[in-house]
């Protein structure tokens, strides 16, 4: 059976103090709380600054055992640097302490600029530098100019790590960058963005990773109940092994068969505080509740 995984991007914003979040729940109780609503988180915070090892300790231990964090890489190597020398900045990334997250530890996004082209050459390099085991990801970590190595992990040496693209220039609707992605087994990112940005619905490994970030608005407008019931019947369609018949694939080549799929599923749509509230209800439609602690009346008497 797949594991499917549905959250929120990041967990701490202002706008969600009494609303979300209850009135008088202390902010480093925050993450306690989200997590006990919806059955994933992406962290954020990594994109903009590489973290700690005791940071991610930290989140570990406030969330419950079947928890799962999605880690969004730096944007030093994205934005920055755009795929340019950048083995230093993935080993100082390692290094951060990623690996604190143990069986936590989803996937890792890394997404990239509207301004990023597509340039097959920089980026089969980037992907072939990715570590996909554990010990490979501990290998890089001892290679890093910041921080220190993490300790031995709670993982497994031969523990997959996977990875996630999330792209946002029109050059990589191009069957290159999807024979690449599935070369390297990584997530091509399926991203509603309101149609700023390329729409593609190619799988390429054997997990999903969505993001959603709004269907009318950009990062603002919420998900109406048919929208929602929209995004469930491709959900069970990508998690049962199969593909939605109207996905809007680059490549005519079908992916590998499989009988189920994981998948990610995030949330990004938080200006007007509707993602844990559409991730709520995302994961009520799928019937994904049974283990989550805030109960849906304590969800839904905020809706009111």
């Amino acid at each position: 059976m797949s594991n499917i995984h549905i959250g929120i991007s990041g967990w701490r914003y202002a706008p969600w103090r009494g609303d979300f979040y209850p009135e008088g729940l202390k902010q480093r109780q925050e993450l306690a709380y989200a997590s006990r609503a919806v059955s994933s988180i992406e962290i954020n915070g990594s994109f903009y600054a590489l973290q700690t090892p005791e940071r991610y300790a930290g989140w570990y231990a406030d969330t419950p055992d079947n928890f799962v964090f999605s880690v969004k890489a730096p944007r030093y190597i994205t934005h920055i640097k755009r795929l340019r020398d950048v083995e230093e900045p993935i080993a100082n990334f390692y290094a951060s302490g990623v690996l604190e997250l143990g069986n936590k530890l989803g996937a890792t996004l890394w997404q990239f600029p509207p301004s990023f082209k597509f340039d097959a050459e920089r980026f089969g390099h980037f992907l072939s530098l990715l570590p996909t085991t554990v010990s490979a990801a501990r290998r890089c970590a001892a290679q890093a100019t910041r921080g220190e190595p993490p300790p031995t992990s709670k993982l497994p040496a031969k523990t997959r790590l996977r990875h996630a693209v999330e792209i946002r220039h029109a050059s990589f609707a191009c069957d290159e960058f999807i024979a690449l992605l599935r070369k390297y087994k990584v997530a091509l990112v399926i991203a509603d963005t309101a149609g700023k940005w390329p729409f593609l619905e190619d799988v390429t490994s054997d997990f999903l990773y969505l993001r959603l970030h709004g269907d009318k608005q950009l990062y603002s407008s919420g998900y109406s109940e048919n929208a929602l019931t929209h995004w469930e019947k491709r959900i069970r369609s990508w998690t049962s092994g199969a593909q939605p018949r109207d996905a809007q694939r680059v490549s005519k080549k079908q992916p590998s068969k499989r009988s189920s799929r994981d998948l990610f599923c995030y949330f990004d749509n938080d200006i007007k505080v509707r993602s844990p509230f559409d991730a709520r209800r995302l994961l009520e439609k799928l019937t994904l509740t049974d283990t989550l602690e805030v109960t849906p009346g304590e969800m839904t008497e905020k809706l009111a």
